[in-house]
């Protein structure tokens, strides 16, 4: 995928080439704080322990509003060729997470599946990047050469429309809108507003959603002057889910952190990550295969240090070839989590990418 692109309901930054790559966030941060480039996108992994994917490109240019693609343009025909894990492997893995949040271990984790999908002819990062945002304007769609964090990764692709803000930084402005909790959208119109009604009344995903807030209230709170945490979420949704959110905005100190510094403050999040922090995450990395890129986060930031970073869910690492895709996707589980209903949660999830292919998760 040559290039870089963020789409989003106000701008849009596409960028080509490429002037330097960097694997470490920090000397991407140093070149910015020295000027010697402009501007830097990329991807930045679920596991900081992880190589980053960040370029300084050649060339950039921002549009206002969404990108607006001539076309969706036609896929070819896919089929899912693997699930990691099983679903009846992801129940099992949610059962015992559940067993260690009852016993006092974590309050919260968030368990992940993917699903692998291989096609009859090369699919196009860009054309299902077309497809995802022909699909949903108003999200954040993203492609991202994941080619800088090195030789596992030469030629390929993040692909995906992320409807969770990690943080947008403006001068010393910051804004985040996290979300967290989750209930499936119903054909019936009736039925849909009662899911979302539920889905704002449920102690679990309040609680759920909390953790993530909280976090997020203690990492700005260090690097802020102002903070503004509303006590209770609002209700947002998308073409697949409810969500639960919260607009989140401070004013930085001064000296104040680049966009690039504030992700790496707060990715990941207890929204794809969970709680304890370390706990959280020692237990995704016994429990699950690698991320890579899900869950953590796609955006840009330039030598003034502001800049937009989305989070990196729906979405899908697409090969170099283009004949092999895999999609993630994940949900937050607490004490009263079950796992029959965290397996559905996942795989309305994916629909988001599935779909967008022709295909069911």
């Amino acid at each position: 995928m040559d290039g870089f692109l963020l789409s989003r309901a106000d701008r849009t930054l596409r960028t080509s080439g490429s002037r330097d790559q960097y694997r470490e966030i920090d000397a991407a941060a140093e070149a910015l704080a020295r000027r010697d480039v402009p501007l830097v996108v990329g991807a930045l992994p679920f596991d900081p322990a992880r190589p980053a994917a960040l370029t300084a490109p050649e060339s950039a240019s921002f549009t206002a509003g969404p990108w607006r693609p001539d076309a969706a343009p036609a896929l070819p025909a896919v089929r899912v060729v693997d699930r990691l894990p099983s679903p009846d492997e992801h129940l099992r893995r949610v059962a015992a997470l559940v067993d260690r949040l009852r016993a006092g271990e974590l309050d919260k984790v968030v368990a992940a599946r993917s699903v692998v999908v291989e096609a009859d002819d090369a699919i196009r990062p860009w054309s299902l990047l077309a497809r995802l945002v022909t699909q949903d304007p108003h999200g954040n769609g993203f492609g991202v050469d994941l080619s800088p964090a090195g030789d596992d990764y030469v030629g390929h692709a993040l692909v995906g429309a992320s409807p969770e803000l990690l943080l947008e930084r403006t001068g010393r402005e910051v804004r985040c809108f996290p979300l967290a909790g989750t209930a499936p959208r119903r054909a019936d119109p009736d039925a849909d507003r009662a899911e979302g009604r539920a889905l704002l009344a449920s102690t679990k995903n309040r609680a759920e959603h909390a953790y993530v807030t909280d976090r997020i209230r203690a990492v700005l709170g260090a690097v802020c002057t102002e903070l503004t945490v509303p006590d209770a979420p609002e209700l947002i949704s998308t073409g697949q889910v409810w969500h639960l959110a919260t607009p989140i905005r401070g004013l930085l100190r001064d000296p104040a952190p680049s966009a690039l510094e504030l992700a790496r403050l707060l990715h990941p999040t207890p929204a794809v990550g969970g709680t304890p922090f370390e706990a959280s995450l020692d237990a995704i990395r016994a429990t699950e295969e690698p991320r890579r890129f899900y869950g953590g986060a796609a955006g840009w930031c330039d030598a003034d240090g502001d800049g937009v970073w989305v989070v990196a869910i729906r979405c899908a690492e697409v090969d170099a070839g283009g004949r092999r895709l895999r999609a993630w996707a994940g949900g937050g589980i607490v004490a009263a989590s079950d796992p029959e209903s965290e397996l559905a949660e996942t795989t309305t999830k994916l629909g988001t990418l599935l779909g967008a292919l022709g295909v069911a998760g």
